[in-house]
C-alpha cells in the first residue's frame, strides 16, 4: 500500500516531460495533479458511505444520484482529509511566493523516456507483488477492496474502464443463444410453492414498504431501556405478520436501487454501479408490475419524495411497467418538509393519500421512504428519543430517524385499518440495505453487548440482516420465520401468494415458503452465508459460535464447494443475463415486453382521475367506495409540519376540491357528448366549454 502509487503517480506526472515548452508543461502537470487529487477526494468521501470505491458506472452514472450525495457530502469530509488537498496548496504558495519558479528549459527526450521506463517497471513489479499477495487478482476481481490496496487507485480505475468496455462489447454482441444457460439454471433451482400458501393472497392489493438503510438489529432493540421501534416489533413479534429472521441484503455499489431491483425482477444488480443507472434505461426488464398488470389486472403506482432522476427511477420505472410515478413535483416540497433526501416520512405517507384513494383497486403500490437515511440527521421538533452516545454521530443518530420512521409507519397503519385497506392488502416491509457500514461497526459494537477489538468479518456479514415482514389479509398464522433468504427471494415468493405460477419467468430466487427453497444467501462480493456457516472469503465461520473453522473436514468442504458453485452461477448468470439484456430475446407465454413510451409520469393525478370517471358505477377506488369523499380525514399524524408548512387542512381541500372540479367538468362534458348524440341543439352555455375544463 505505501508503494503502490508510486507507479501510476510518476506516470501520470512523467507526461509533462515529453511537453518542451516550460509554461504549458508546468500547467499540464497541475491540471494532472488536481485531476488525480480530486479522484482520491471522491472515492475517500465515497467510501466512507458505500464502503467500496467508484467504479466507471458510478462515475459516469453519478449525474442520477449526485442530487442525493451532494447533500451528505460535507457531513462525510473530515479535518484530516485537509491533507489530501495539501500539495495543491503548498505549490500554488510557493509559486506565489516565488519560492518556486519555471524552469524554462525543456528535459532532455532520453530523461522523459527513462522516467516513463521507471514508471512502467514499478508498475509490473507492483502488480506481480499483488499476485504473489493474492493469486487470480486481475482475473477473479472478487474484492475491488484488493485491487486497489495491490495496485493503487489509479491502476483500480484504469484496470474498471477497460473491463467496462469489454463488457459493453459483451452487451452489443450478445445472442439468444446466450440466455441457454440461464434457462437451464432457472429449470434446475426452481422450487414448487408451498401448496398451504400458494394463491393464499389472490386478488388483494399489494402495499410495499421501503425501509430506507434498516437493519434488523433494530427490532426488539432497547436503547437506555426505551424501544426504538416498538410498532415494528409489535408487528414483528404478531401472527398476522410473517416476520423473516435470517433475511440478509444482497446489494452492491447500487445500494437502494439494487434492493429495488431484486425485489421487483428477481435479478442482481451489477458487480460494479448501479444497475438503474448504468444499463436500466435502456434494459428489458419481467418486472412485478407488469407481470400483475397483465395476469392479474393489477393497478401500479410508486410514491417517492424525491426527484424521479435519483437512481435513474423516471426511465427505468417505466422499463418495468410502472403505471404512476409520485415522485417530490407532487408534493409540498418547501424546506422545512424536507430531510437530506426529500420529503419526511411522516409526510410522503398523509400527502399520498390523496393520490392512494383514487388509485383502482388491486393496485400494487411502493412506498420509498428517506428520513432514516445518512447521515441520519433530522431536526429538533422531530425527535422523541435520545441518540447513542458512541463518539460518531452518525451510528448516534442512526436510532433517532428509526425511531421516527417507526412513528410514521404507525401513523399510516391506523389510517391502513380505518379506511379498510388493512383487511384487503398484502403489506410488506423490508429493510433495503445496512444502515450503519463496516467502518462504522466497530463504534456500534459495545451497543450490541460486543468488543470492538474481536470484531471481524464474520460479524460484519451477520450484520447484513434486514427486516423481512409480510402481512397477508386473513391470515392469523404468522409469526417469526427463521429459514435463511435474501432479496433475491422475494419476488418468486410474492408471485406465489397471489397464486402467479413463476416457472416460466427468469428469477435468481426461489420462494421462501417452498420446502425446495434454497437457504443459501449469495452476497455481492461472492461471499455467502448458509444456516450453518457463513464464508467470507477463503474463511468458513460456524454460525453457531463465529469461531473459524480452520481444519474443515471433507463432508463440510465438499458442502461449501456446493454452495460457492451455486452462488458463483447465480451470479455469473444474473450478470450475464442484464448486462446483453438478454430479456429481449426472451417472452415467457402469455407476458408482452413492456414499451417504456407507453409511461408518461406527467399529469399522473389527472389521469388517474380520468380512469377513475371512465368507469364510473364500475370504479374500485377508495375514492369511489367512499362515496367520492376523501379519506384523508381518517389519517392522523402528529407532524408538526401539518400545524405550519404543509396543513393537514390544504391537504384534504386539495382532494376535495380537485376530484370534484375534475368530475363535475365530466358530468358536464357527458352531457354535452349526449346532446350531440341525440342531436339537440346546444345553448350558449354548453358551447363555451372552455379547453382546461376539457
Amino acid at each position: 500500500m505505501l508503494i503502490n502509487p508510486i507507479a501510476t503517480t510518476l506516470l501520470l506526472l512523467g507526461l509533462a516531460l515529453y511537453v518542451k515548452r516550460g509554461v504549458p508543461a508546468y500547467i499540464f502537470m497541475t491540471l494532472i495533479d488536481i485531476a488525480n487529487t480530486a479522484l482520491l477526494m471522491f472515492n475517500v468521501i465515497y467510501y466512507r458511505e458505500f464502503t467500496d470505491f467508484m467504479t466507471i458506472n458510478v462515475i459516469f452514472g453519478y449525474s442520477s444520484v449526485s442530487e442525493g450525495l451532494s447533500t451528505s457530502s460535507l457531513a462525510l469530509l473530515k479535518p484530516q482529509d485537509l491533507i489530501i488537498v495539501t500539495d495543491l496548496i503548498l505549490i500554488a504558495i510557493g509559486f506565489i511566493t516565488r519560492f518556486l519558479k519555471v524552469d524554462p528549459n525543456p528535459i532532455p527526450k532520453k530523461q522523459a523516456v527513462a522516467m516513463t521506463s521507471f514508471s512502467v517497471f514499478m508498475l509490473l513489479f507492483n502488480i506481480v507483488l499483488g499476485e504473489i499477495s493474492r493469486p487470480q487478482l486481475l482475473t477473479r476481481t472478487f474484492d475491488r477492496e484488493y485491487l486497489v490496496k495491490f495496485l493503487g487507485l489509479d491502476s483500480f480505475t484504469v484496470y474498471d474502464a477497460i473491463k467496462t468496455a469489454k463488457n459493453n462489447h459483451a452487451r452489443n454482441s450478445a445472442t439468444s443463444s446466450d440466455l441457454n444457460k440461464i434457462l437451464e439454471f432457472n429449470k434446475e433451482n426452481y422450487a414448487k410453492p408451498n401448496p398451504k400458501m400458494f394463491g393464499i393472497a389472490k386478488g388483494k392489493n399489494v402495499i410495499i414498504i421501503h425501509l430506507e438503510s434498516f437493519q434488523q438489529f433494530l427490532i426488539n432493540y432497547k436503547l437506555n431501556g426505551q424501544e426504538v421501534t416498538p410498532f415494528l416489533n409489535s408487528l414483528y413479534n404478531s401472527n398476522q405478520f410473517y416476520s423473516f429472521a435470517n433475511f440478509f441484503n444482497q446489494v452492491g455499489q447500487g445500494k437502494t436501487s439494487d434492493a429495488e431491483n431484486m425485489l421487483e425482477t428477481g435479478t442482481f444488480g451489477l458487480p460494479q454501479g448501479s444497475l438503474f443507472s448504468a444499463i436500466g434505461t435502456g434494459n428489458t426488464f419481467e418486472a412485478a408490475p407488469a407481470i400483475l398488470n397483465q395476469t392479474e389486472g393489477y393497478t401500479s403506482a410508486v410514491f417517492h419524495g424525491n426527484n424521479g432522476s435519483f437512481w435513474n427511477r423516471d426511465n427505468v420505472y417505466k422499463n418495468m411497467g410502472y403505471q404512476y410515478f409520485f415522485d417530490s413535483s407532487y408534493y409540498n416540497t418547501s424546506s422545512n418538509n424536507l430531510t437530506e433526501y426529500g420529503l419526511k416520512d411522516k409526510l410522503i405517507f398523509h400527502d399520498s393519500i390523496k393520490y392512494l384513494e383514487h388509485l383502482q383497486q388491486p393496485f400494487y403500490v411502493k412506498y420509498i421512504t428517506l428520513s432514516n437515511h445518512f447521515p441520519f440527521a433530522i431536526d429538533q421538533k422531530n425527535q422523541s428519543i435520545q441518540p447513542a452516545n458512541t463518539g460518531d454521530a452518525s451510528v448516534n443518530n442512526y436510532f433517532v430517524t428509526a425511531h421516527y420512521l417507526d412513528q410514521a409507519l404507525q401513523q399510516f397503519f391506523d389510517y391502513l385499518h380505518k379506511s379498510g385497506l388493512y383487511d384487503n392488502s398484502v403489506i410488506v416491509l423490508y429493510g433495503d440495505h445496512y444502515g450503519i457500514s463496516d467502518t462504522r461497526n466497530l463504534k456500534l459494537a459495545p451497543l450490541l453487548g460486543k468488543s470492538a477489538s474481536t470484531w471481524n468479518n464474520f460479524d460484519n456479514a451477520q450484520m447484513q440482516r434486514v427486516p423481512l415482514m409480510i402481512h397477508i389479509p386473513g391470515d392469523n398464522n404468522g409469526g417469526v420465520q427463521y429459514q435463511y433468504g435474501g432479496e433475491i427471494d422475494f419476488l418468486p415468493t410474492l408471485l406465489h401468494l397471489l397464486g402467479i405460477n413463476t416457472q416460466k419467468y427468469i428469477q435468481f430466487g426461489t420462494d421462501l415458503f417452498s420446502p425446495q427453497h434454497n437457504q443459501v444467501v449469495a452476497f455481492r462480493n461472492d461471499n455467502f452465508v448458509t444456516p450453518k456457516y457463513t464464508v467470507v472469503g477463503n474463511t468458513i465461520y460456524e454460525n453457531s459460535t463465529g469461531a473459524v473453522i480452520t481444519h474443515p473436514s471433507e463432508s463440510v468442504k465438499k458442502q461449501i464447494a456446493k454452495d460457492r458453485k451455486h452462488v458463483n452461477e447465480q451470479l455469473t448468470l444474473s450478470d450475464s443475463l442484464n448486462n446483453k439484456n438478454l430479456l429481449r430475446y426472451y417472452v415467457p407465454a402469455g407476458f408482452k415486453p413492456v414499451d417504456p413510451k407507453d409511461y408518461n409520469y406527467h399529469n399522473d393525478f389527472a389521469k388517474i382521475l380520468a380512469r377513475e370517471a371512465q368507469l364510473g358505477n364500475k370504479s374500485d377506488s377508495l375514492w369511489t367506495l367512499n362515496h367520492d369523499k376523501t379519506t384523508i380525514n381518517d389519517y392522523n399524524s402528529d407532524a408538526p409540519e401539518l400545524q405550519t408548512t404543509d396543513k393537514n387542512t390544504a391537504n384534504v381541500k386539495s382532494a376535495d376540491s380537485s376530484a370534484s372540479k375534475y368530475f363535475s367538468k365530466m358530468h358536464e362534458y357527458t352531457g354535452l357528448m349526449s346532446k350531440i348524440e341525440q342531436g339537440q341543439e346546444l345553448d350558449s352555455s354548453s358551447s363555451s366549454t372552455s379547453d382546461s375544463s376539457n
